[in-house]
């Protein structure tokens, strides 16, 4: 049996076969770096990377994470305290720096929300999109309907209520570009606050969630923002860097819910006043602050399934059941014709309204800081709380399933509100209610009921939108109650969220920061607030769209590497081995059960795989071969990698997987049994799709020795279309080939390794 030359002749030049196999099956002795610079620098290749769930859990369980906990929390509680002993002071502060703010980085807002707009529709529209938010196999968790319940309700905040009323009137009475109480104006003015709730605000909420779902679900990394920074900034993220990215991240989140909870108390006030007539007034506001804390404390406690999935599908059907109320009861035909018209207009005006930012309009920067930059500001604040909700609802789903729907579905929701609700308030102004229009611009809590008290059965809908507006409120506490717990903690395991007593002291924090905004000067301190503490958001965006392009570059990589697969194995890696007629016809009736696999594992894959293993270890090569229990089947698992150096490991794993019996076909010749197993082969990414269960033991090697060869192909491909930055270190051209190793037994010959 012949073997790999290990050392070259002396005087000759290092074998071209020997070359190769130490840069893709051994140590590349050609380098000789500083072991600290080695340690500190990103991951290189997608073996480092796979290392990032172990570089990154500081413990086996979730912990507090001490430092960004007593850091954020001292940021947000002297910020609160001062607001509260000082409020004039500290309203006018905030309003100095959001001037300068509007002034001099209006246009980094505008273009931040744009590249974030042009990066995610580049990710969806990709090949890249069909990857998906875990292993190739994994499917979502929640059904279509309460996963679009869940996006919509944990990304809009009862803001979106308040602002549904005034945003139109506002931009119909004092509009940025148009005359005012003009024919322009009046088109634009529902236009302008769709657009200040539509694909802007939820591209950023796709992007982080879709890069932390990708580490956390694809790659086994924690669920947070540090971990979606990892291929670029590498075991740095675990240190003072992660810490400082928590931090902003934590603080953007706080600013971002309270916000919209001051802004939901500020108009629920009015709706339980007019029902239950209550006295007006900061006192009635914070007595709401305190029992939605109370509500929130007891929902957030009952984790995603119980709590926030409830809330969110009866928040979806009540703000429904209100719309169709108002557009039944309402001008029908004319909110009709206005929606149709209004969202025409959205689409063809997009990139012109995303890049505006009225640099010749006098006033414009003003205009901008109120509105656009408000808005945009808000979402960035709000990015990686609802980011990382939505990652955590969204296992399973593919990039470029997750992204569509997050910019359809909870938009287009958004604009059946806006429109139904703008369009009812614009047509009592263009029939000549004055005194509402300024009402609506003065205090736009008491125009959004004052809208209500004109529709038949006012009491009724009154009712229902308060409760509506609860729901939206209570949705947006509770979730980000758990996410500030989530990014105040390190959590290995991506499922499991922080612990209760954090989610409640965050709930009270952030109550406590809506009290002190409330009583330095209401929404308008807040939008102040939210504006600022966005801005070190906008580098988080930048440094995650770094990141996940980098890592997308891999996965092409390893698609287009594929295609240079041998006949028996297809591109798409589901091509099973090759069997004999009587075997496939002998597979048609079988459906076995754990016990039978679980024998035929032990018979005959385990030692095949010992054969195989047996072989690459005197060939020189380091491999691996491991049994593990799995106690959902009852089937050992059987895992052989082989070690590829600074390159992704070969990595072969039999595992057994449940599935249904047919109900047509051979197999329902008999229904004796509702399920049977499979014993499957898995890569790194998921599952091949094929069943080894009947092939023999030469068929089950050759099956290994594909995979090897197609893996081979892979890290030639790679090398060779310059993805070094992601797979493997730049190749010379005197080393531009993959490792050719002959082996042959002594009765047969068999491929190449």
């Amino acid at each position: 049996m012949a073997k790999v030359e290990q050392t070259p002749t002396p005087g000759d030049e290092p074998s071209k076969a020997l070359v190769e196999r130490e840069r893709f099956g051994g140590t590349d002795r050609r380098r000789n770096h500083d072991p600290e610079v080695e340690a500190r620098r990103p991951p290189i290749s997608s073996t480092e990377l796979s290392k990032g769930p172990t570089e990154l859990a500081e413990s086996p369980g979730p912990r507090v994470n001490w430092r960004v906990f007593i850091i954020s929390s001292i940021i947000v509680v002297l910020f609160s305290l001062w607001a509260m002993l000082a409020p004039t002071t500290a309203a006018g502060t905030m309003q100095s720096v959001v001037g300068w703010i509007a002034t001099n980085l209006g246009w980094y807002y505008v273009v931040t929300v744009t590249l974030v707009i042009i990066f995610v529709l580049w990710v969806a529209l990709s090949k890249e999109g069909s990857v998906r938010l875990g292993p190739d196999h994994s499917r979502p968790q929640y059904r279509l309907f309460t996963w679009v319940a869940m996006l919509f309700a944990a990304g809009v905040g009862i803001d979106m209520l308040f602002y549904s009323v005034t945003g139109p009137i506002t931009q119909y009475i004092t509009p940025p570009t148009a005359s005012p109480e003009s024919a322009a104006a009046a088109q634009d003015a529902v236009v302008w606050t769709m657009f200040h709730y539509g694909v802007a605000g939820w591209s950023m909420y796709a992007l982080l969630g879709m890069a932390m779902g990708y580490f956390a679900y694809r790659w086994g990394m924690p669920l947070s923002i540090r971990a979606a920074l990892y291929p670029l900034l590498g075991r740095r993220v675990r240190g003072a860097t992660g810490d400082v990215i928590d931090i902003f991240a934590l603080v953007g989140t706080v600013f971002g819910v309270a916000t919209s909870m001051g802004i939901g108390v500020v108009l629920l006030n009015v709706g339980f006043s007019w029902l239950f007539g209550l006295p007006e007034g900061l006192a009635l506001q914070i007595a709401l602050v305190l029992v939605a804390v109370v509500m929130t404390i007891a929902a957030c406690t009952s984790g995603v399934d119980k709590g926030i999935r409830l809330i969110s599908e009866l928040n979806l059907w009540s703000a429904g059941a209100m719309m169709l109320y108002i557009l039944v009861t309402g001008k029908t035909s004319f909110l009709l014709n206005a929606m149709v018209e209004n969202i025409g207009r959205f689409v063809f005006t997009l990139p012109e309204r995303t890049l505006q930012t009225l640099a010749y309009e006098e006033g414009g920067s003003e205009w901008m800081a109120g509105w656009t930059l408000f808005f945009w500001a808000f979402w960035l604040a709000w990015g990686p709380f609802v980011g990382l909700f939505l990652a955590r609802i969204s296992r399973g789903r593919t990039l470029r399933e997750f992204v569509i729907a997050a910019i359809t579905a909870p938009v287009l929701c958004d604009f059946f509100i806006v429109s139904i609700f703008g369009n009812s308030a614009m047509s009592e102004v263009l029939g000549g209610n004055k005194e509402f229009a300024q009402l609506a611009i003065d205090s736009p809590e008491h125009g959004w009921y004052a809208l209500l008290e004109m529709f038949p059965g006012a009491p009724f809908l009154i009712g229902l939108a308060t409760l509506s507006g609860l729901l939206f409120y209570l949705t947006s506490a509770n979730s980000g109650a758990m996410v500030m717990s989530n990014f105040s903690s390190s959590i290995p395991d991506p499922s499991v969220d922080g612990a209760k007593w954090l989610r409640i002291f965050w709930a009270l924090v952030t109550a406590f920061l809506t009290v002190a905004m409330l009583v330095a000067g209401g929404v308008t301190t807040m939008e102040y607030a939210t504006l600022i503490f966005a801005l070190p958001v906008t580098i988080i965006a930048y440094l995650v769209m770094a990141s996940f392009s980098k890592v997308l570059r891999m996965e092409r990589a390893e698609r287009e590497g594929l295609v240079l697969r041998r006949r028996s194995a297809a591109a798409h890696g589901g091509h099973a081995p090759e069997k004999t007629w009587r075997q496939r016809l002998a597979g048609l009736r079988s459906y076995p059960s754990n016990k039978s696999v679980a024998q035929f594992a032990a018979r005959v894959v385990q030692p095949a795989l010992q054969d195989v293993a047996r072989e690459f270890t005197e060939l020189g090569y380091e491999a691996e071969l491991t049994t593990a229990p799995n106690t959902e089947t009852g089937v050992d698992e059987h895992t052989l990698v082989v070690n590829m150096a600074n390159h992704r490991n070969f990595h072969y794993q039999v595992a057994a997987v449940e599935a249904p019996v047919p109900m047509f076909g051979a197999r329902s010749m008999s229904r004796e049994i509702d399920t049977y197993y499979r014993l499957e082969v898995f890569t790194q990414t998921g599952t091949e799709g094929y069943d080894l269960m009947g092939l023999s033991r030469q068929q089950i090697i050759d099956d290994v020795l594909d995979r090897y060869e197609a893996h081979l192909a892979f890290l030639k491909y790679s090398s060779e279309h310059a993805y070094a930055s992601v797979l493997t270190p730049a190749v010379t051209p005197a080393t531009g080939s993959i490792p050719h190793v002959e082996a042959k037994s002594d009765d047969a010959e068999r491929p190449d390794v």
